[in-house]
């Protein structure tokens, strides 16, 4: 004879918490506070926006006008686009030698940066100890050293050696001042990847060379390509140190080269057009750069945030 057994009473469930809705896509911490003060900030923002981009096309607009032009009506426009401009900057005012020198010591010293930094970070992110946190800290007290302190011993040290006045110096002291951030960074990125593919590849034996060069380097390669073109953008505009360690004209970057060339307008009379157009080269390619890779990088800078 079977026994009828009351049934379980069953936990209510509760209700689920439905999130609104993310209107105009506006999160809703800054949609509860929608007042003036909110209003003013995002004018300013887009105000600076709007200066900045018009600023920008005024550079490059009177790089196609010559200086009587210019200084007749500022803020004219050009009735044709001549290149004579670009083409006196690039070949009198030697911004060829000065390109070629940047695009050299910007590659070399933006690659062995994320070379050399890459590995320390996956150490210092991967490795739990005493040793680690020292050097984790080492390298983000050197984030907090400006290169005007230290540029008076760099000279100095570098001047004992032979290597002031010598793009193999510079592209030294790139390196040397770019790890700190660079460390950091790419630590951020190696601690935020799963440790499971690497605890895959241990127990079928591979090394912790092959774990990195194979496993670990492709799946940072956001993370890597985000840190090697902020050293690109950095170095090609650098203009302190190579303007100190950098005596000879034949080994000026594009930086140094275009205060070369304003000097030079002191003494032989201002040349507005050649100025603007000699702006033109240096600023444009890193713009092309940014609008290129510009999502990357946002992505890239906000992957390792979780971590």
């Amino acid at each position: 004879m079977s026994t009828l057994t009351a049934p379980k009473p069953t936990q209510e469930q509760p209700p689920a918490i439905r999130r609104a809705k993310n209107h105009h896509g506006v999160s809703p911490a800054l949609r509860a506070d929608h007042n003036a003060v909110r209003s003013v900030g995002v004018f300013i923002l887009w105000a600076v926006v709007a200066i900045s981009v018009a600023m920008l096309l005024w550079m490059v607009l009177q790089a196609f006008r010559d200086t009587r032009n210019i200084l007749s009506d500022p803020w004219g426009v050009p009735t044709s686009f001549d290149f004579s401009n670009f083409v006196q900057a690039w070949t009198v005012s030697d911004f060829a030698t000065a390109t070629f020198n940047s695009v050299i010591t910007t590659g070399v010293s933006s690659f062995l940066t994320v070379a050399i930094a890459a590995p320390a970070a996956y150490y210092l992110g991967r490795v739990e100890s005493r040793l680690t946190g020292g050097l984790s800290l080492y390298f983000i007290l050197g984030l907090g050293i400006p290169a005007q302190v230290i540029l008076i011993p760099l000279f100095i040290m570098l001047n004992e050696v032979d290597l002031t006045d010598s793009l193999i110096g510079l592209n030294l002291v790139y390196i040397a001042m770019s790890m700190p951030f660079t460390v950091f960074l790419l630590t951020a990125f190696f601690r935020s990847l799963p440790l499971e593919m690497e605890e895959a590849a241990a127990l079928d034996g591979a090394s912790a060379l092959r774990t990195f060069v194979q496993i670990t380097l492709p799946l940072a390669k956001g993370g890597i390509l985000t840190a090697f073109v902020l050293q690109v953008v950095s170095h090609w505009n650098e203009t302190l140190l190579a303007l100190t360690l950098i005596q000879s004209t034949e080994k000026y970057t594009l930086p140094v080269a275009l205060i070369s060339f304003v000097q030079q307008q002191t003494y032989s009379g201002a040349d507005w057009g050649g100025l603007f157009a000699g702006l033109c080269i240096v600023v444009l390619p890193m713009l092309i750069i940014y609008i290129w890779l510009g999502r990357r990088l946002t992505e890239g800078l906000t992957l390792g945030m979780g971590k």
